[in-house]
C-alpha cells in the first residue's frame, strides 16, 4: 500500500478524534481524505508533530489524539519517544507512516530502513506496540487500537505514492489553529 492509501484507511475510520498531521504530503493527503477541523496540519516544524500531539493528549485526557508522522519526521524529533514513554498518556496513537523517504522533498532515502523505529518506541516506553504491512492489517490493527489504552505506537510500512501530490493545504496556519481550538473546546 501506499503513503495516500494508508491515510485513507485511517481516515475513513475517524469519529472525533483530534489528529496531529506531520508536515508535507501527509497533510496534503489527509486534507483531500477527510478535511475537518480536528485535524491539526503542521505547515513546517518537521519532526514536531508527536510533540504536539503529546501536549493535546496530556491536556486534552478526554479525547483520543492521533499523530500522524512520517519515518524521516520521526527520525529528526527521536527525543519525543521517551517523553511519550514515561508521561505515558493512555489516549495517544502515535501511527508513523515509514514509507522510506522523505517524500515532500524529493524521496531522499531515510534511515529507517537500518533503524527499527518500533523497537526505539519499545525502548522508550510505549505502553502497545503494533505493525501492519498491508492494507489489511492496517484495517485490523487501526481497529484494534482504537479500543487500547495507551501510549500507542503503530508503524506502518508503505511506499512512496507516485504521480502528482494533492494540493496543498488550503488554510492560512492561523485557521488552522482557529478551527482546531474550537474543535477541541479552548477559546480564542
Amino acid at each position: 500500500m501506499t503513503t495516500r492509501e494508508a491515510i485513507g484507511i485511517v481516515a475513513r475510520e475517524l469519529t472525533d478524534e483530534l489528529v496531529v498531521c506531520t508536515t508535507g504530503y501527509t497533510c496534503r493527503d489527509m486534507q483531500a481524505a477527510a478535511d475537518r477541523a480536528a485535524n491539526f496540519y503542521m505547515i513546517g516544524s518537521m519532526g514536531c508533530a508527536a510533540s504536539i500531539g503529546l501536549g493535546m493528549a496530556l491536556s486534552s485526557p478526554g479525547r483520543r489524539v492521533l499523530v500522524l508522522d512520517g519515518d524521516g519526521a520521526l527520525l529528526m524529533g527521536l527525543g519525543v519517544l521517551p517523553m511519550v514513554g514515561t508521561l505515558k498518556p493512555r489516549n495517544l496513537i502515535h501511527l508513523v507512516l515509514d514509507n522510506g523517504v522523505f517524500a515532500s522533498t524529493g524521496n531522499q532515502p531515510t534511515y529507517s530502513r537500518s533503524v527499527a523505529l518500533d523497537s526505539l518506541a519499545r525502548a522508550a516506553g510505549y505502553s502497545v506496540l503494533k505493525r501492519a504491512e498491508t492494507a489489511e492489517e492496517l484495517k485490523r490493527g487501526w481497529g484494534e487500537v482504537r479500543s487500547q489504552a495507551g501510549p500507542i505506537f503503530f508503524l506502518v510500512k508503505c511506499r512512496p505514492d507516485a504521480g502528482q501530490p494533492m494540493e496543498r493545504v488550503r488554510l492560512s496556519p492561523e485557521a488552522i489553529t482557529d478551527r482546531f481550538r474550537e474543535a477541541v473546546g479552548v477559546a480564542h
